[in-house]
C-alpha cells in the first residue's frame, strides 16, 4: 500500500518532532519546521483537489450515461428507418431541389456539382472535388439537342 502525500508529510512531521527540530533555536531547525508546515498545506490542497476531481468524474460519468440514453431514444427511430429501407443505394434526384438549383458536371474530374442560380452572376465555379475552376456554360442541353 502506497502512502498518500498527507501521510508522507505527517511521517516527516513525526520525525521532526522526534528530533525536537521545532524546539531547536537554530536557523536550520526553524527552516525545516517551516518547510514541513508548507508541505502539510500542499498535501491537504492536493487531497482536496483529488476529491473534487473524483466528484467531477462521477458527475461526468453520470452525464455520459444520460446522454447515451438520450441518443438511444433519438436515434432509435432513425436506426429503425435504416433497417426498413432496401439495401439498394438510391441516387439522389436533383430535380427535387427545385428551380433555383442546377446540376452540372466538372469538366476535369466528372464530379456532379449542385449549384444555385446565384453562381451565374459570378460566372466561374470551383470544383470542391478536384479544385479545378471553370467558366459556366449557360447553354441549355435541351436546346442543344433540338439543334
Amino acid at each position: 500500500m502506497t502512502m498518500t502525500i498527507t501521510e508522507k508529510v505527517a511521517y516527516l512531521k513525526g520525525l521532526a518532532d522526534g528530533l525536537d527540530l521545532d524546539k531547536d533555536p537554530s536557523k536550520e531547525g526553524k527552516l525545516i519546521s517551516k518547510i514541513i508546515d508548507i508541505l502539510e498545506d500542499i498535501g491537504l490542497a492536493v487531497e482536496d483537489l483529488e476529491e473534487e476531481v473524483e466528484a467531477i468524474d462521477e458527475e461526468l460519468e453520470a452525464m455520459s450515461e444520460d446522454l447515451a440514453d438520450v441518443e438511444d431514444m433519438i436515434f432509435e427511430d432513425y436506426d429503425d428507418e435504416d433497417d426498413d429501407e432496401d439495401d439498394d443505394d438510391e441516387e439522389f434526384d436533383f430535380a427535387d431541389l427545385g428551380d433555383d438549383f442546377f446540376e452540372i458536371e466538372c469538366p476535369e474530374c466528372g464530379e456532379d456539382l449542385v449549384i444555385d442560380e446565384s453562381i451565374f452572376d459570378v460566372g466561374e465555379i470551383g470544383c470542391p472535388n478536384c479544385g479545378n475552376k471553370f467558366a459556366l456554360d449557360l447553354v441549355d442541353e435541351e436546346e442543344e439537342d433540338e439543334d
